[in-house]
């Protein structure tokens, strides 16, 4: 049944983009329009895994497998290429990427892999002839993911500040330039002041190992879990965030947070 499962999954995928009988939503669709969904289920499957969620990691996998499929058939149709050199080619990659693994190369700790990772991805970069060192970082990357790359890549090759304290000294510049914005209260100004902000903070986060995105994640979830606590605590005493003032609301937000601190 599990040899089965995969073929009967394309022929599926191109019953529905049948020009007759197919599904109309499945037939207008194209590359651009699918886009979306694919990273909408890649998103999923993360959520799935953070949840701890087998079942639904199952299911999101399924969903994020069958955008693979979706745009292979898109390509197939085309002329490109279909599954199976979507298949061919990242199992030809993973095994030239893993010679110690798959050939007579030494073995490797996964410094050394990471390492040598960076460098194969490089040699196929100039194979694609693209020299320049921030070439091949995906534009459509979420912007603290993208800001990470760009930043990394950068510093291999010693444009990068020496330490965290830098970082730091670049944060309280950049914090005064968007100060000095906010007078004028120029819109594209300002956003400009704040982008760089914000980039030199995912910088703060390489430099202190940690991953920026994951720092955000976490603290949206803080603040929505604090936030819920407000919520909770007004609603025993039956009433609701707008007919609580702020200055009531900060006070339980200080009550739900030292909660916190004590459990």
């Amino acid at each position: 049944m599990t040899e089965q499962a995969l073929p009967r999954l394309l022929t599926v995928m191109a019953t529905l983009r049948d020009p007759e009988a197919g599904c109309p939503w499945d037939r207008v669709q194209d590359f651009a329009s699918i886009a979306p969904y694919t990273v909408e289920e890649a998103y999923e499957v993360a959520d799935a895994i953070v949840k701890n969620d087998p079942s639904a990691l199952r299911d999101e996998l399924g969903d994020l497998l069958f955008q693979v499929v979706y745009h292979a058939r898109l390509a197939e149709e085309r002329g490109w290429f279909d599954f199976e050199a979507v298949a061919a080619s990242i199992t030809a990659k993973m095994i030239r990427r893993h010679p110690h693994v798959f050939g007579d190369a030494a073995p490797r700790d996964t410094h050394a892999q990471t390492t040598a990772w960076e460098a194969d991805k490089a040699r196929e970069r100039a194979a694609r002839t693209e020299s320049g060192v921030l070439d091949g970082i995906a534009t459509t990357l979420p912007a603290l993911t993208r800001a990470k790359k760009l930043a990394g890549r950068a510093a291999r090759v010693g444009f990068d500040w020496p330490d965290a304290e830098a970082v730091l000294e670049k944060l309280d510049e950049e914090i005064a330039e968007l100060r000095a914005e906010l007078p004028d209260q120029n819109p594209d100004r300002i956003e400009d002041e704040l982008g760089d902000l914000f980039f030199v903070l995912v910088n703060l986060a390489r430099k202190l190992g940690c991953d920026s995105e994951a720092a955000l994640t976490r603290a949206n979830a803080k603040f929505e879990r604090r936030f819920r606590g407000v919520e909770a605590m007004l609603a025993a005493a039956g009433r609701t965030p707008d007919q609580a003032g702020l200055d009531e609301m900060e006070d339980l937000w200080r009550a739900v947070k030292a909660k916190e601190k004590t459990t």
